[in-house]
């Protein structure tokens, strides 16, 4: 494990969880459950196992007066701030290139800074796993699948091979696939075949930058202009030049759906993306209605419904299965199993230049 390095996505604007999250903090940047920010919850959670010069947050310029708040203890110099955001695959490979030139023997592990997990000693130890799994296999690409414990539609789902010899529960990666409808996702919970995809990865740096030039030749020749100007006066010139060149693309279509050595290890550690306001219900703690109510809330005949207030009194008779988040300028009500469609009113508002309410 000495040559683990940490990579921690914070970047993302978190549309599902408008209107609490906002492009000036997103998602990542809020405490949706306890005290703790999830950005915060994160960095402790891997700081149990990985030391502090050995751990890297990525996200964006925007955010960096946020980053230095919420995470004091870390060194600026390990935040990696890209000029804007063009998804997984960009994010992975500029942390990829400044992690390799700290530490070309380094193995990374890549997780995104918005997931729940209950049970960290059992994460702890799944993520030790996927290490030694990449020392023992340095040419492979190995992801953390997640046991589902229903038929989601909001999470990709990877299939399993063969079992890796001699490492538990490993196995080659089949394939992948996309968010299903419904009745595909039944089947896909009812086979032992298939895993959530939880989006935390584990490889060494030479080889992700190696599929990068092989898979993603564009990205790969933008990312060596940016080598160039590391530690130089130009570097943030360059850096913004080549990224507005860059399409943006997940690390999944990008990499992982492509390459041939793909590896899962299953996880079992209490996990959740927080994909939606649905899914802060489900992990939220519930009163005798199935209700989670936060602030000044009066309920009457009211079941299995998610409501916060923010400076305001919320009144709600006779309704169930509800999401109803208040934050002074703006209300959002909509159905618990709509919870998905809350970017849709994202991208409204912004076909509408409403900038104010994003």
């Amino acid at each position: 494990m000495k040559n683990a390095h940490a990579v921690v996505m914070a970047g993302g604007a978190g549309t599902r969880f408008w209107p609490k999250s906002r492009e000036s903090i997103p998602k990542q940047f809020l405490s949706l459950l306890g005290s703790q920010t999830l950005l915060q919850a994160a960095f402790e959670r891997v700081r149990q196992f990985i030391p502090k010069n050995q751990t890297w947050i990525v996200s964006t310029k925007d955010h960096q007066s946020l980053l230095a708040e919420q995470i004091k203890s870390l060194s600026e110099s390990h935040f990696i701030l890209e000029p804007f955001g063009k998804n997984t695959a960009p994010c992975i490979a500029l942390a990829s290139l400044i992690v390799h030139q700290h530490d070309p023997d380094s193995v990374l592990i890549v997780l995104p800074a918005d997931h729940i997990i209950t049970n960290e000693k059992r994460f702890i130890n799944i993520c030790k796993k996927a290490v030694s799994l990449v020392e023992e296999h340095p040419d492979a690409l190995v992801t953390i699948g997640i046991e589902p414990s229903y038929p989601a539609t909001g999470y990709g789902y990877i299939q399993l091979g063969k079992k890796v010899p001699n490492f538990g529960e490993a196995f080659k990666v089949k394939t992948f696939a996309e968010k299903p409808d419904l009745e595909v996702a039944q089947k896909f919970y009812l086979s032992d075949e298939f895993l959530w995809n939880s989006g935390i990865f584990v490889w060494r740096t030479r080889t992700i930058l190696n599929y990068f030039e092989e898979l993603m030749p564009d990205l790969y020749d933008g990312l060596m202009e940016i080598r160039t100007a590391l530690n130089k006066k130009n570097y943030d010139k360059v850096l913004e030049r080549v990224y507005r060149q860059t399409r943006s693309e997940s690390i999944d279509y990008g990499i992982m759906e492509k390459a041939g050595n793909v590896m899962v290890v299953k996880g079992g550690f209490g996990w959740s993306d927080v994909g939606s306001w649905d899914e802060v219900y489900k992990i939220s703690s519930k009163d005798s209605n199935g209700n989670v109510l936060k602030g000044d809330i009066i309920a009457k005949d009211v079941s299995n419904t998610y409501a916060e207030a923010s400076d305001r009194m919320i009144a709600l008779v006779g309704v169930k299965h509800l999401v109803v988040v208040d934050m002074n300028d703006v209300i959002l009500i909509c159905e618990r199993d709509q919870a998905q469609d809350v970017k849709w009113v994202v991208e409204k508002l912004k076909r509408q230049k409403r900038n104010q309410l994003l």
